[in-house]
This record gives structure tokens, sequence and C-alpha cells, in this order.
């Protein structure tokens, strides 16, 4: 029986398959100097319509047991009564209850507003606005028809991420900033602002200065930070503003997504990685798309293997982040970031400083 590290590979559509097939180079024993398991899972949407969602809920089972993942973006059809969002049921299968996003300066890439430390955006993985019941009330079309939402959260996901945060912001030497709109909605935000307090109090080294979202949102773009930003959201809130924080450095495509299971003690139990842009099907072949953020997640599930032990993979870990950072201060980017390469130039060039830090 292999003691390798398995990781779940959950592949995806169009650009995101090809970068998720480029980036998986970089995990290959010639690059990394040991080797690792694999188990592939079709998330492409032909095989979730053949399935009814069946491989999705099969990957998830298979992740939750592994405790690592990494997967390719994937189309989400709009129409109703389709497949759906194979994210939600991923989150859903693993107990997902925490996303990190963090967006870091990317070398040779000048950042929107003058960042020099990371951003990182710690949302809740699970309810808020994202499966909420909905419906519709009066004539269609007329002006009497309103649409509603109930939303819900839940204590257990609140304290997660309260405590997530301000642990990510003792780790970095940073700072807990932001939180929900709890002045107008003091019963149902208030929730994670009431956890955000409990866990500053637990956490008495961690700067914490609570801000209302919109405030929030004003200060990312015109605060002078001199020192790590750890920001605390609600799902639709930090899915936004994940967005905005990675695109003020520079590009959506520049940073990974990670997704964690917590156990009671609020220790990792699963983490899946993936890039947080879309399937960019305008780009589709043309070997053009940016890397980055499919390489940085493959850095974060090595670095999570790390954190349960699996020998060699935290240095595997920083080894990678520091090859694909320092291939974008050479000059190695794409054209959104703007250079010349291709989606495998900017591999090549990563796998070749993996070996010489062997």
């Amino acid at each position: 029986m292999s003691t390798r590290p398995t990781i779940v590979v959950c592949e995806g559509d169009q650009t995101g398959q090809e970068l998720l097939e480029q980036s998986l180079r970089v995990l290959e024993p010639s690059a990394l100097g040991f080797e690792l398991d694999f188990l592939r899972f079709d998330l492409s949407l032909a095989a979730r319509r053949a399935t009814n969602n069946g491989v999705v809920h099969e990957a998830a089972a298979a992740m939750k047991e592994a405790g690592l993942g990494l997967k390719a973006a994937t189309v989400t059809p709009t129409e109703i009564g389709s497949v759906g969002s194979p994210n939600r049921i991923l989150r859903e299968g693993i107990d997902g209850t925490v996303i990190v996003r963090t967006g870091r300066r990317i070398p040779g890439v000048t950042p929107i507003v003058a960042l020099s430390y990371p951003v990182v955006v710690v949302r809740m993985a699970v309810g808020d606005a994202y499966g909420a019941a909905e419906g519709r009330d009066g004539a269609p079309g007329t002006v009497e028809e309103s649409a509603w939402r109930t939303e819900r959260i839940e204590r257990s996901t609140c304290r997660s991420v309260a405590e997530f945060s301000f642990r990510a912001a003792s780790s970095l030497g940073g700072l807990v900033y932001g939180g929900p709109k709890w002045t107008v909605s003091a019963i149902y935000e208030g929730m994670l602002k009431e956890e955000m307090d409990a866990a500053a109090a637990r956490h008495p080294d961690v700067t914490y200065r609570p801000m209302l979202i919109d405030a929030a949102y004003a200060g990312l773009m015109t605060e002078g930070w001199h020192a790590p930003v750890v920001i605390p959201a609600l799902n639709r809130d930090g899915d936004c503003l994940s967005d905005l924080v990675l695109a003020m450095f520079g590009s959506i495509a520049g940073a990974e997504s990670v997704l964690l299971a917590l156990d009671e003690n609020l220790e990792t139990t699963v983490a899946m990685a993936e890039a947080p842009h879309g399937t960019a099907p305008s780009l589709e072949g043309k070997n053009v798309a940016n890397p980055m953020a499919m390489l940085l997640a493959c850095a974060a599930v090595l670095e999570h293997a790390g954190y349960r032990g699996d020998e060699g993979c935290a240095e595997a870990a920083v080894a990678l982040r520091d090859a694909t950072l320092g291939a974008a201060a050479e000059g190695v980017r794409t054209f959104d970031l703007g250079g010349d390469a291709s989606t495998s130039d900017v591999v090549d060039e990563v796998i070749v400083r993996l070996r010489r830090r062997r």
C-alpha cells in the first residue's frame, strides 16, 4: 500500500482543463524529486450531465478520505434545473467551511494601488446568499411582482472563519481588518462580528481593526498598508471582495483559492486548491492563458500536505511558489501580465527552476 500523498484531481472544462494539465507537470517526480499519487475525476460539464452529478459526489468522497484536492475551472450552466455548480457539491461533500484567497505582489507587475504586503480574504464556504431559498410573488413581469430570498448562516461557520482569520494574521505578522455590515444587520451579520470579537479576545497579540464591509472596500484602495491584512467575510461579501483584491495586485489569474474543511479543534482535515478564475473559452487551444493561479494552487496542496507531515512536501511547496514568482520576476509572463510567453513556456521555466533547487 502506497504511503505517498494522494491528491484527488478534479478535471474541468475548456482552458481550465488545459491549465490543469500544464500545471500537473510541476508535480511530476522529474520536477519535484519525489512521487505523488493522483486520483482523477472528470468534472467536465459533459461528465456531470451524464452522471447527474454522480461523479462530483464521488470526487468529494475521495477527497474527504485523501485530505488533498486540486481542481480545474469548470463551467456552471445558467439554465434552471441543470446540474448547477460542482463547487457547491464539493464544499458540502467535504464539509468545507472556509475559503482562503491570498492576493500577493506579482514580481514585475505594478499593482493598481501601492500594495507590498499580502491581503488574505477568509470567507465562508457555505450558507449566506448561496443555496438560500428564493422565489417570486405576484404576476410575472408586472410592477406588482416581487422577489425574495431567505439566507442563513451558522455560528459554527462564523467561528471557523473568525478563528482561522486570527490564526492566519498571527502566522503572517499581520492584522485582522474589515467584517460584515453589522450595524444594518445586527442579528444576521452581527453573528460573524460576535465571533470576530471573541476570536480577538483569544488572540490579544493580533491587531484587530473591525470595519464595516463598505468601509473596508474603500480602505483597501486608500490606506497605506504596512503589514499583511486578513479579512474575514460572509460568503457573498468574500466572493466579491476576493476578486477585487486579486485584481488590485494585477490579475485574478495571479493567485490560488483554497477550500478548507476543519475539525472541532479548527484544524484542517481537507484542503482543495484551485484557480479562482473561469474557464476562459476564448483562450482555449491557444496556449496563451496564464498558468500562475494553477501553479500556486499546486503549491498550496503541497503546503497542506507538509502541514500534516508528508515528507518533502513543505519544502517543495516553498520551492514551487518561489519558482512561479521567480519566473514572473525574470519576465517569463503571459500577455495579461505584460509578457509574451506561452502557457507552456511559463511552466517550462518553473520546472527548470525547480530542478535547479534540488
